[in-house]
């Protein structure tokens, strides 16, 4: 590869890291993992990967789980 062209190809790349940089978060989105897996993207800097079953499982203690923020609200933190 030419220095020229190893320059423009910089360019590119750093153009395009800014502009992912800048753009916000898309929210949650949802994806079948190659093992069959349901991830969850968007929580944090990786997936959130569970089986059927263990979301189902999870999703069954939906109302237990907000019981709980609620009841230990004060020692819990909020990420910013």
């Amino acid at each position: 590869m030419s220095d020229q062209n190893m320059k423009e190809e910089l360019e590119r790349l750093r153009a395009e890291n800014a502009a992912l940089k800048n753009t916000k978060a898309k929210g949650l989105s949802l994806k079948i993992s190659e093992k069959g897996g349901l991830s969850v993207y968007g929580l944090g800097r990786f997936p959130v990967t569970l089986y059927k079953e263990q979301w189902t499982r999870l999703l069954d203690m939906a109302e237990e789980i907000r019981s709980f923020l609620k009841a230990n609200d004060s020692q819990l933190k909020t990420k910013e």
